[in-house]
């Protein structure tokens, strides 16, 4: 298995940092047998890629095998974000028969992450999560590692997350603040109840917490003034 440098974009400051590790706790009080998780979003932009990333980070970081996996086939940007300098094979790759999967697996210079990037985007990616590789691979993994973690496209824009949280354990929904309307959320809930997966909770993303009185006015009396913006 190739091993690759993973380079965060963004130093995480305080605020983000403890974020992360309180997110990384109440997953992991959802109990042991929540191990295949996925994450979405109601509209593109609202930082679950960034979430769902950096919270495969903490775990891995407290000592849990990790495996995240970018099944966002139509539009990933993990592989630009992170700085990944060389071409590297992904899930569509795998799930088209191209390459087996210990050829698109890398490990990565944080201890106990493996990760899985998306690959080129395929004509068919919805047929592709859906088929039955997808669906026995994860079945497989979950005797490996302790978490999966599966970055998908937004869900009120495509209905690649609705297949593949039939084979999750639970789902994460990210909000990006301001940015999409209380009954275009509530829509995205829906649908994904529908699919019979365990919502697990939402994450509420791009809090300006310099412009919101409460967390400007908690952070800044017991920890000071931080200068980095935490998604």
């Amino acid at each position: 298995m190739q091993t690759i440098n993973i380079e965060r974009l963004i130093k995480l400051d305080y605020r983000a940092n403890e974020s992360y590790k309180n997110l990384r706790t109440n997953i992991q009080l959802c109990g042991s047998d929540i191990k295949t998780i996925m994450f979405t979003s109601t509209t593109p932009g609202e930082g679950k890629s960034t979430v769902s990333f950096n919270l495969a980070v903490s775990l891995a970081e407290a000592g849990k095998k990790v495996i995240f996996i970018d099944a966002d086939l139509r539009k990933s940007v993990l592989v630009g974000r992170y700085k990944i300098n060389k071409s590297v094979k992904g899930l569509t790759h795998f799930l088209s028969g191209i390459n087996k999967f210990e050829d698109v697996m890398y490990g990565t210079n944080v201890d106990n992450l493996n990760v899985v990037f998306s690959g080129p985007v395929p004509p068919n990616p919805t047929e592709l999560l859906g088929n039955k590789v997808f669906k026995t691979l994860l079945k497989v993994l979950r005797d490996l590692y302790d978490y999966i973690i599966i970055d998908t496209p937004p869900i009120g824009s495509v209905i690649d997350s609705a297949i593949v949280a039939t084979e999750c354990d639970g789902t994460v929904v990210v909000v990006g603040s301001n940015m999409v309307g209380y009954k275009y959320a509530q829509k995205a809930v829906e649908q994904l109840k529908k699919t019979g997966t365990t919502i697990l909770g939402a994450v509420l993303n791009k809090v300006d917490v310099n412009d919101n009185k409460y967390y400007g006015k908690y952070y800044g009396k017991y920890y000071g003034k931080y200068t980095d913006a935490a998604e």
